[in-house]
């Protein structure tokens, strides 16, 4: 069975961008598309009385909200079998349930009713941050979201925390065409840090194991492998601004219900000038 590409939708403009991106992106992998609006209102408005007496506002308003952006995704990609759910739960909540039968989950960079000066809202956060499936943030300028650069950009971990997520960038420029640049920072040692701790050798060497097997599936994929002195999160950030997704990974932790997001995943999320996708490491 082809598992769905899940989109979190809730008529704000972060949610539109979200849903263009995951028509393209269902397009671009010949997966369909599912749609899902999430809120709690049953809960709050089966405690007023006479509620049950009359539709409830905001289920007219989810409807009106599942039906525009599906058609929105079939107009942009007419090819792409489209489905839609409303969910009487807490919206990170149901992305998160959603993630154990999806291929891929997207979010908008903010939903309806979060502030403005919020650089990320709180269910994309949520949901980046504790997914076992991957998960696109769609954010950035306008050419990072239209995909005008044609380069995929991946933060290089190492091979135990960030071989899902070199496979997830490999796979994408592959479907995509387009060359993958693949960054891996590092830090000159300091007099009180171990030596293997930093160094431009160390880094290629750890480039050279981390893209074997992904190099090797996917051979047509051109790589540029590139090592950078200086701290990841400010390197990728810049980078980022010449690419139209930087794939980054995360290491999961079974039983550990926080989110797992290092310093660097963070960053990104909240300033990248296109949208991030974090691709989760289960160890």
């Amino acid at each position: 069975m082809t598992l769905p590409l899940v989109v979190g939708v809730d008529g704000s403009d972060g949610s539109l961008q979200a849903v263009d991106w995951a028509a393209d992106e269902a397009a671009r992998h010949d997966v369909p598309l599912r749609l899902v609006y999430a809120s709690l209102w049953e809960r709050y408005e089966s405690g007023v009385p006479g509620i049950r007496e009359e539709r409830p506002s905001e289920r007219v308003l989810a409807e009106h909200i599942v039906a525009s952006a599906a058609d929105r995704a079939a107009r942009r990609a007419p090819d792409v079998k489209v489905t839609t759910d409303i969910l009487p739960e807490d919206p990170a909540d149901a992305l998160l349930h959603e993630s154990n039968n999806a291929c891929l989950v997207v979010t908008g960079s903010r939903g309806r009713g979060e502030l403005k000066g919020l650089l990320l809202g709180s269910v994309g956060l949520a949901v980046a941050g504790r997914s076992y499936c991957p998960v696109v943030v769609v954010r950035g300028d306008p050419a990072g979201l239209a995909g005008t650069h044609e380069r995929i950009l991946l933060g290089a971990g190492g091979p135990a925390s960030g071989g899902a997520a070199a496979r997830f960038a490999f796979r994408e420029a592959a479907a995509r065409g387009c060359p993958l640049d693949v960054v891996r920072a590092w830090r000159r040692p300091t007099t009180d840090a171990p030596a293997q701790e930093g160094g431009a050798p160390q880094a290629s060497a750890l480039l050279d194991e981390l893209l074997r097997e992904p190099a090797a599936e996917y051979p047509d994929v051109r790589v540029r492998m590139v090592t950078a002195e200086g701290p990841a999160h400010r390197i990728l950030v810049h980078r980022s601004a010449a690419a139209d997704l930087v794939v980054l990974g995360a290491p999961r932790r079974h039983g550990h219900r926080g989110l797992q997001l290092g310093r660097v995943v963070h960053a990104l999320l909240h300033r990248a000038d296109c949208p991030v996708a974090v691709v989760p490491q289960v160890g």
